[in-house]
C-alpha cells in the first residue's frame, strides 16, 4: 500500500469512528432557572425532579430515537446575565438539543432572542409571564413554547369571576407589585377588565419588599372597593393580607398563583393565609398518576406544593419526545414543527395533550385546565362557589 493510499485509509476510518461515536452520544437537553437564589428556587428544583423523572422512564423504555436522554442543568441565580451566560453554554458548549425552564418569566425574556436566533426549541415549564411565548416579531418562526400556568389566562379566569360575582363584586380595585412580574400582570389586568367591562375604582402599588401596605390599602378602603384583585410574588401578597388586618379591611380578594408558596403560607400564618383564592395546575387532591410521580419524588421536594412544577416538567419531557419521534429527528427546526402539528395525543399526568400548540399558539394549558385553589388548614385544596361552578371557557375573554 503506498503512503498517501496508507493515509486516506487511516482519515476514512478515523472518520468512521468518529461519526459512529456522534451517532452512539446521548441527546443532551438544558434546564436553565433558578435553583437556589429566590423564593422561587423551589419550583425549578421541582420542575428539575419531574424531568429527571420522565427521562428516567424514557431511558428505560429504550430511549429516543435508540439513544439515552441526558439532562444538563444550569443555575441562573435568578440573575438575567447568569441566565444568558448559562443559555449560551449549554447551547454552544453542552450541544444541547432543547432547553427547559426558566423559573423566573424575566430571564427568559433577557435570553429568548437566542434561543430563536440558534433555533433551539425551549419548552418553558415554571416562568408564568404572558410575553414570554411571543414570537420575536409577527410571523417569525418561534422557538418558544410552554407547559406551565401564563399571566394572561390566569387574569382571564380571575376577572370572569369578578364579572360573574357582579352582585358582590361592585367596586373593584388593582393591586400589583412594582417589579417586571407584578407590572407585567397589571397590564394583564388593566386590558382584560377594558375586555370584559369591568369599571377599576382604584389602582395601587407596592415594593416587592414592603412590609406595611396599609396606605394603599387604605385609599382601597375609602373607595368602597369590594373586590382586590392582586398580582405580586408569594411573601408580598402576605404582607398584604397582614396590612389587611391591621386596618381591619377584608375585600374579596383574588390573586396571582404565587399564593401557593410556601413563603406565602410561612408569612401569612395559617388564618389569613386562607383569605384569597387563586388558580393553579393542580391542588394537593391528585390523580393516581399524579399520586404515583409524588410518590417517587415527594421526598425530594422542599414544599409539597411546588410538586405541581414538578408535574410542568414531566409533561414537558413528554412532549418533547413526542416531536422528535415524530421529526425522526432532533434538529431544532424539525422539532419545532413537530411540537406546532403533533398528530398524536400525548398522555401526560398533568392531562391529555391533543394538539396542543399550534403555529400561532404555543401555549400548552389555558385557563379551562386551571383549579380553583384556597390555602385550608395548611393544604391547597380545589376551592368551588356558585361563580365558579358556573363558569365556562366563553367566559374568559382576553
Amino acid at each position: 500500500m503506498s503512503i498517501p493510499s496508507f493515509f486516506k485509509c487511516a482519515i476514512l476510518t478515523a472518520s468512521l469512528v468518529a461519526a459512529a461515536a456522534a451517532s452512539a452520544q446521548d441527546i443532551k437537553v438544558g434546564y436553565n432557572g433558578d435553583l437556589s437564589a429566590s423564593p422561587s428556587a423551589q419550583s425549578g428544583q421541582a420542575a428539575v425532579l419531574g424531568m429527571e423523572a420522565a427521562i428516567a422512564d424514557i431511558n428505560a423504555s429504550g430511549g429516543l430515537l435508540g439513544k439515552k436522554l441526558e439532562l444538563v442543568t444550569r443555575d441562573d441565580t435568578s440573575a438575567p446575565p447568569k441566565s444568558i451566560q448559562n443559555m449560551s453554554e449549554l447551547i454552544d458548549s453542552e450541544k444541547v438539543s432543547a432547553v427547559f425552564g426558566p423559573t423566573n418569566s424575566g430571564n427568559a425574556m433577557a435570553w429568548k432572542h437566542i434561543a430563536n436566533q440558534k433555533r433551539i426549541p425551549v419548552i418553558g415549564n415554571v416562568g408564568s409571564g404572558t410575553d414570554i411565548t411571543k414570537p420575536m416579531s409577527p410571523g417569525a418562526d418561534n422557538y418558544m413554547f410552554r407547559v406551565s400556568m401564563v399571566d394572561r389566562e390566569q387574569v382571564a379566569a380571575l376577572m370572569a369571576y369578578v364579572k360573574k360575582n357582579s352582585d358582590k363584586s361592585k367596586v373593584v380595585g388593582l393591586m400589583a407589585e412594582t417589579t417586571g412580574y407584578g407590572q407585567g400582570g397589571l397590564k394583564d389586568m388593566e386590558e382584560i377588565a377594558k375586555q370584559q367591562d369591568i369599571k377599576i375604582a382604584a389602582i395601587e402599588k407596592f415594593g416587592v419588599g414592603d412590609t406595611d401596605m396599609t396606605s394603599q390599602l387604605s385609599k382601597m378602603k375609602a373607595a368602597n372597593v369590594d373586590t382586590l384583585v392582586v398580582w405580586a410574588q408569594g411573601t408580598p401578597i402576605a404582607q398584604l393580607v397582614r396590612s389587611m388586618e391591621k386596618i381591619n379591611y377584608f375585600p374579596v380578594v383574588l390573586t396571582s398563583w404565587a399564593a401557593d408558596n410556601i413563603t406565602f403560607y410561612d408569612a401569612a400564618g395559617k388564618t389569613l393565609a386562607e383569605k384569597p383564592i387563586f388558580m393553579r395546575t393542580v391542588s394537593e387532591t391528585r390523580t393516581p398518576a399524579q399520586q404515583k410521580l409524588f410518590d417517587r419524588i415527594g421526598s425530594k421536594l422542599k414544599a409539597p406544593g411546588s410538586f405541581s412544577f414538578a408535574l410542568h416538567g414531566y409533561d414537558s419531557i413528554l412532549l418533547y419526545a413526542a416531536a422528535v419521534k415524530q421529526a425522526n429527528s432532533t434538529d431544532g427546526n424539525a422539532v419545532r414543527l413537530a411540537l406546532e402539528d403533533l398528530k398524536t395525543p400525548v398522555q401526560g399526568v398533568l392531562k391529555t395533550y391533543d394538539k396542543p400548540f399550534s403555529k400561532t399558539n404555543h401555549e400548552a394549558l389555558t385557563a379551562k385546565d386551571l383549579v380553583w385553589i384556597r390555602w385550608k388548614d395548611g393544604k391547597l385544596l380545589p376551592y368551588t362557589d356558585p361563580i365558579v361552578g358556573s363558569l365556562s371557557t366563553a367566559d374568559f375573554k382576553q
